[in-house]
């Protein structure tokens, strides 16, 4: 996963639709009935569970829009990291509506998340997945534009995808070569080639040295160089397999 969907307009529908899933599921299955609780009782909890599913995935609809802006990269690990923090949020939240006046809970909070707040969880993950993997798909189309950050704040390049035309390991920096009003520039930022691999997966290896971009590879001079556009590079054999699909 390299995007996210920031909108906090189509975070909140889905946050309305989770809010809704639980509130069905919730009062029709009756997932923790020990058979004492009557069905006024059932419908507070499920309108309030509901509701407060609704205020925490708007919370952290926020929260990530604000980290995504600062870092302009989005992956697995702040996926992980997002569903946790929901949950966190969510359990204090309808802990303590679990205690109110309202419903007047009799749980320990550990008996709490044992027997409900798990329960819970396993029914709302694969929905919020889902629905958050869908979101992407809602991204406006609009031209792509590649952010690069090195160790020092100033290092700092945003270019147009199809300019970027390769990335040359440099010893602690990495050179980067774009295609600037029609001519070959470049940019030394203080990051790693593993590390620009790892933000840019459309990069193609070809030489421990080297990355391009394959929209820009024009012909090979030899069996050992690709001539790219405005440049020429050297190619391992290790990666020369999977060139020659170019």
């Amino acid at each position: 996963m390299k995007q996210l969907n920031i909108s906090i307009k189509h975070n909140l529908i889905v946050g309305l639709l989770i809010a809704l899933w639980l509130f069905i599921f919730a009062f029709i299955i009756k997932p923790f009935d020990d058979g004492t609780i009557n069905l006024r009782a059932w419908f507070f909890i499920s309108f309030g569970f509901s509701v407060m599913a609704f205020l925490c995935y708007a919370i952290l609809a926020i929260v990530q829009k604000s980290v995504y802006k600062k870092i302009s990269k989005w992956n697995v690990k702040f996926e992980v990291v997002s569903l946790l923090l929901f949950y966190v949020i969510y359990c204090i939240a309808i802990y303590a509506y679990y205690k109110s006046p309202i419903l007047k809970g009799g749980y320990s909070f550990t008996e709490f998340f044992v027997i409900i707040f798990i329960k819970v969880a396993l029914v709302l993950t694969p929905v919020i997945i889902l629905a958050r993997r869908y979101l992407i798909k809602l991204i406006p189309v609009k031209e792509d534009v590649l952010t690069f950050r090195g160790e020092n704040r100033l290092d700092v390049l945003k270019i147009k995808k199809a300019d970027l035309v390769c990335v040359s390991n440099a010893q602690n920096y990495v050179e980067i070569f774009y295609v600037e009003n029609g001519k070959l520039t470049s940019k030394l930022i203080r990051s790693s080639l593993k590390k620009v691999q790892e933000d840019f997966d459309f990069l193609m290896q070809i030489h421990r040295s080297h990355l391009i971009n394959p929209v820009h590879f024009k012909s090979w001079r030899n069996q050992n160089t690709l001539i790219l556009t405005q440049i020429e590079l050297p190619v391992s054999k290790n990666y020369k397999e999977t060139l020659l699909a170019l």
